[in-house]
């Protein structure tokens, strides 16, 4: 083994027990479990689904967890308190709406959790409607659904499963200077396009679809990963990293929108969560909300050019320390404030106030 090889290993181990002492000293608290029966409808978004099924279990008394097309049946014969559905978009059947309706009818309460807005306004729009609670991630959505009537409009932000996404010991491929992960909608492409001189020479990760869009996709593709990248495969990635981009996706019109109300977006995404998790830094470009959850210059890093980033990657591949320091507090923030177990109980509060 060559000496660098020794330090690496041992650097890797000091960043993991430092990261162990981190998680032992910050453990999400669990609220108290209610005595609620409440049925879970999964859109199929494993990180996501996987958190919510994993935290309600220990918030409720009892948990049913259906799939979309079954969602009357087993309402009829399971009398829930209440029936929460995830996003009623993408893999919901046509006939979504007319079950939810006939849920309704039963005396069920029916709450939906939006956690694409706002980029798909065009559907979400109609599905609000037929619900009686509407939460949603983005806090630019909020008076949107109130002012087409819902009357129980909530902002809830998204988070992290932590038993999902958390630091870990990586083998070398999975090591990266820089990981970026994610599908390359316009902005992100633009923004690659200008760092690729400046990415030659680093041991780069690009991962996700449509990449070819590049301009520079010849220059860029031996750092291109096409396709999908499963949750765990992610935070192997976001571990095995020095630095991650976070470039949340546009929300204007155009060919990856469904967002015809022109809503801005203001929240951030569930990767702000799921890299710091990982007990890695991360470089984020800016929305409005981000200081709400994370604070800029203490917990993680941001940019608003590509010459802004370039300058920071450049400065955080040669200080590890203060890399170090930043992945640490990102984690601890992460693991306070924004796991599910944390979250959940606003919503849980919402659903048995009328009970």
């Amino acid at each position: 083994m060559r000496p660098r090889d020794y330090r690496d290993g041992y650097t890797e181990g000091y960043r993991l027990g430092l990261c162990e002492a981190v998680k032992r000293l910050n453990s999400p608290e669990v609220g108290a479990c209610r005595p609620f029966k409440l049925m879970y409808v999964p859109q199929g978004f494993q990180a996501i689904d996987t958190g919510i099924t994993e935290a309600l279990r220990q918030l409720v008394s009892e948990l049913i967890i259906c799939s979309p097309e079954t969602m009357l049946e087993v309402a009829s014969r399971e009398s829930p308190g209440a029936v929460l559905v995830m996003n009623g978009l993408h893999v919901f059947p046509e006939n979504h709406l007319e079950q939810i309706t006939e849920i309704r009818k039963l005396g069920i309460p029916a709450a939906i959790w939006f956690v694409d807005d706002p980029y798909f306004t065009e559907d979400t729009s109609v599905i609000c409607r037929h619900y009686d609670y509407v939460f949603t991630h983005e806090l630019g959505c909020v008076e949107f659904y109130r002012s087409l009537g819902v009357t129980s409009v909530h902002y809830l932000p998204l988070c992290v499963n932590p038993q999902m996404f958390y630091p870990r010991r990586t083998g070398p491929q999975y090591q990266y200077d820089v990981v970026f992960i994610g599908n390359a909608f316009r902005n992100r492409t633009e923004l690659f396009d200008e760092l690729a001189p400046f990415l030659r020479g680093k041991k780069v990760l690009i991962a996700g679809g449509f990449w070819e869009r590049l301009n520079t996709f010849e220059e860029l593709s031996p750092f291109i990963k096409s396709g999908f990248i499963p949750p765990e495969e992610t935070a192997n990635y976001y571990s095995g990293a020095k630095l991650v981009i976070n470039i949340h996706r546009p929300w204007e019109g155009g060919q990856d929108n469904r967002n015809t109300f022109q809503l801005p977006s203001l929240s951030i995404n569930p990767r702000t969560y799921e890299i710091s998790a990982c007990g890695t830094m991360q470089l984020t470009d800016i929305r409005e909300d981000l200081g709400s959850h994370y604070r800029p210059g203490h917990d993680l890093e941001t940019f608003a050019s590509a010459d802004e980033l370039k300058r920071k990657i450049d400065y955080y591949l040669k200080h590890e320390q203060e890399r170090r320091k930043y992945a640490l507090r990102g984690l601890q923030t992460t693991l306070r404030h924004h796991t599910f177990t944390a979250r959940l109980p606003h919503l849980l509060n919402v659903l048995t106030a009328q009970g």
